[in-house]
């Protein structure tokens, strides 16, 4: 089951498209919670289905130890109408969700693991993502 899609929300769908802007994120470009991090180098959007992907090859490649923390959850509902409908009478149904990301944020934390398993899980998270990413330590 997908975690990165919202239970309840007060609109169904939101009016304009998801517009990322390309300044670095100042927020969560360090580490804060753990010792180890995949830092992101390119501004885009990350899907829930990819949120999820990545999620589960970490704790598979952790054996489920260690402590992880996502920064982010996709929220933003991205519409498209189904094939054949012709032009107008309104936005489409919700086809999937969305996470904006602007270059230079952290998206996953570890703590409680070695250097080698965090390297290793965190590399093969980077496959799945869209974006060009970076394995951070903060030491």
């Amino acid at each position: 089951m997908n975690k990165f899609i919202p239970k309840n929300y007060k609109y169904k769908k939101i009016r304009k498209r998801v517009r990322i802007s390309k300044i670095s994120d100042k927020r969560l470009n360090i580490l804060k919670h753990g010792k180890y991090g995949l830092k992101v180098l390119e501004s885009g959007a990350i899907s829930s289905v990819v949120f999820e992907a990545a999620r589960r090859i970490i704790a598979k490649k952790l054996n489920r130890t260690g402590t992880l923390r996502i920064n982010g959850f996709s929220d933003i509902p991205i519409t498209s109408k189904s094939l054949g409908v012709r032009m107008g009478k309104g936005s489409g149904n919700i086809s999937g969700w969305v996470f904006p990301v602007k270059k230079g944020r952290i998206i996953f934390e570890l703590d409680n693991v070695n250097l080698q398993k965090a390297k290793v899980a965190l590399k093969s998270a980077s496959h799945k993502l869209p974006l060009k990413t970076k394995f951070i330590t903060k030491f």
